[in-house]
């Protein structure tokens, strides 16, 4: 299979016009809320999900108009493999975010912990499920210095 043809859902609308201004993860912006219009016709699938505190959002980063295969993340000056990093530079352009459900009004889903530039195409939804999306004894690379100890890197390196 050389090709998969993928159609957005609906659109992210955020208060972050520019790239420049969205934090690294919507976690260290928690109370920044956004919400995502679906086209009229996926409504109904946001039925029972006003149950769930969290869900995942996948998206097309559709400013980003350049592929590389290593790149320099926020809290890092060496370059790391596209795959251990979340740039939005990669092979197919996608992004998700593990956001907070506020509410869900007919085809209207707002959230909070937003991390996405607005007008963004939204490509899929999914709910988040403690029982099978959190691991324990987790390792995350190069970026585990960076949160030793419980301590958070300096705000004005997240932005």
């Amino acid at each position: 299979m050389d090709q998969i043809i993928m159609h957005p859902i609906g659109t992210i609308h955020s208060p972050y016009k520019e790239s420049k201004d969205i934090p690294i993860q919507g976690i260290f912006k928690s109370k920044v809320e956004g919400w995502i219009e679906l086209k009229h016709k996926y409504a109904r699938g946001l039925k029972d999900l006003n149950k769930f505190s969290h869900a995942i959002i996948i998206y097309y980063l559709h400013k980003s108009k350049k592929e590389e295969i290593e790149g320099k993340p926020f809290l890092e000056k060496n370059k790391h493999g596209i795959f251990a990093i979340r740039s939005p530079h990669r092979p197919n352009h996608i992004g998700f975010s593990v956001i907070k459900i506020e509410k869900i009004k007919e085809n209207k889903m707002y959230f909070t912990e937003v991390d996405v530039l607005d007008g963004t195409p939204l490509l899929d939804i999914k709910p988040y499920i403690k029982y099978f999306d959190r691991r324990d004894n987790v390792v995350s690379g190069w970026l585990d210095k960076h949160f030793k100890n419980g301590n958070v890197p300096d705000k004005t390196i997240i932005k």
